[in-house]
């Protein structure tokens, strides 16, 4: 119980490193106070451009990764998932930034990797394919995490519990950008916005 203790309070501090708020003060940029609001992969994208973005993206996934690692190799499987929670927590909730961070996306995707590779694969590929076909990236973050307890009944399932608790986060996370969907308003994705390529 012990172990599980310190892979908890490892993966939590891991996971409220961000990225996105660190690039942006470093151009003198409050990333919160930005497009969205949100210290995440799509508004690094959207303020700072694709190198913030891809360096915000990467280093959020691998958050993930990393503490789900460090997890298992100190406490087994059991360290591994829960520390799984708490990078996420980190991310979400940071006691670094006054506990606002970012909807948690890019993190889980990682936690997901080193879970399970298979079921981090196929949640990227639900998401994938929303993205593309909506051009939003909320649109394949919201699909994929309401996919993921289908995906992880058959890929892994002693995780569906604490899994399917940070996939509804993520989801209410979102809440925003789906009141935009319904009223037909959420933004497309800068990459995708031909407008902005002229």
């Amino acid at each position: 119980m012990a172990m599980i203790v310190v892979a908890i309070v490892l993966a939590y501090f891991i996971g409220c490193i961000s990225p996105s708020i660190m690039l942006a003060k470093a151009k003198g940029i409050d990333i919160k106070k930005e497009g969205s609001g949100n210290a995440g992969t799509t508004n690094a994208l959207r303020v700072m451009g694709k190198k913030a973005g891809v360096i915000t993206l990467i280093v959020d996934i691998l958050k993930g990764v990393i503490a789900v690692l460090l997890g298992g190799l100190i406490a087994g499987s059991m360290g591994g998932m829960c520390a799984a929670v708490a990078v996420f927590c980190g991310h979400v909730w940071p006691a670094f930034y006054k506990f606002k961070g970012g909807k948690g996306v890019a993190t889980a995707f990682g936690a997901l990797l080193g879970i399970d590779v298979i079921m981090a694969l196929i949640c990227l590929l639900i998401v994938v394919i929303a993205v593309v076909i909506s051009k939003r990236m909320s649109v394949g973050s919201i699909l994929g995490a309401a996919c993921f307890p289908l995906v992880a009944y058959f890929t892994h399932p002693a995780f569906i519990i604490p899994g399917s608790a940070l996939a509804l986060c993520i989801i209410i996370k979102h809440k925003a950008n789906i009141v935009r969907l319904i009223h037909g308003e959420e933004p497309i994705m800068s990459i995708f916005d031909k407008s902005k390529k002229k």
